[in-house]
C-alpha cells in the first residue's frame, strides 16, 4: 500500500512521530493490526532501559516482533494494517555485528524495502540521519556511516513520502531533480 520513511538525528521525534501515526492510523481504520517491530538488540542494562520506554510509549495491544536480523521475514509475516519498523540504524548496526558484507547488506537492505512497498498494508519505517557530523576517526565508523547512508537511499528511493525530522517538527524530503528541473 504505502511507505513512509522518517529520518532525523537523535531525539529528533522520529518514533514519537511513528508511534502518533499509529495511534492515528487505529482511529481511522478501527480493528486493524498495528505490528511494530523492534530492531534493538537487548545487548546491556541500558538498552534493556531504553527498550522499556519505548514499549511504554506503545498502546499494551500492538503486536511486538522484536527482530534484530531478518526484516524481510519480519514485515513479510505481519498482518495487514500498519507496521512499524524502530529502527534501521541499529538493524544496520545489526547486519555488521553479524559479520554480513557491505555487499549483503546492501542486497538484505534492497530486498527489506522491497518487503516493506510490498507489504498488503502500510508500512512506517524509523531511521537515523548519521552522516551530518564530523568524518569519524575510524575506520569502522567511517563504514557504518557510509553503508548506513546507502541502507537509508535503498528505503527512501521506495518511498511514498519521506520526512526529516528535526526538534518535532518535519519537512518533505523529495526527489532532487523535481527541484533542479529546468537547470540543465
Amino acid at each position: 500500500m504505502s511507505l513512509t520513511f522518517l529520518i532525523g538525528g537523535a531525539r529528533s521525534g522520529k518514533s514519537s512521530l511513528a508511534v502518533e501515526i499509529g495511534q492515528r492510523f487505529e482511529l481511522v481504520h478501527s480493528g486493524t493490526t498495528i505490528t511494530f517491530i523492534a530492531t534493538a538488540p537487548r545487548s546491556d542494562d541500558d538498552m534493556e532501559q531504553r527498550i522499556g520506554r519505548h514499549i511504554a510509549e506503545r498502546p499494551e495491544h500492538w503486536v511486538t516482533v522484536e527482530e534484530q536480523v531478518d526484516l524481510v521475514e519480519a514485515i513479510g509475516q505481519s498482518a495487514p494494517g500498519l507496521v512499524i519498523v524502530d529502527c534501521l540504524t541499529l538493524w544496520t548496526s545489526n547486519l555488521m555485528w553479524a559479520e554480513r558484507t557491505p555487499e549483503e547488506i546492501d542486497e538484505f537492505a534492497s530486498a527489506a524495502a522491497q518487503a516493506a512497498v510490498s507489504h498488503s498494508g502500510a508500512v512506517v519505517v524509523v531511521s537515523n540521519e548519521v552522516g551530518l557530523g564530523i568524518v569519524p576517526a575510524n575506520e569502522m565508523a567511517r563504514s557504518y556511516r557510509d553503508l548506513h547512508g546507502r541502507v537509508n537511499q535503498q528505503f527512501v528511493n521506495q518511498a511514498d513520502r519521506a520526512l526529516h525530522l528535526v526538534a518535532g517538527r518535519a519537512t518533505p524530503l523529495v526527489e532532487p531533480w523535481t527541484l533542479l528541473d529546468g537547470l540543465v
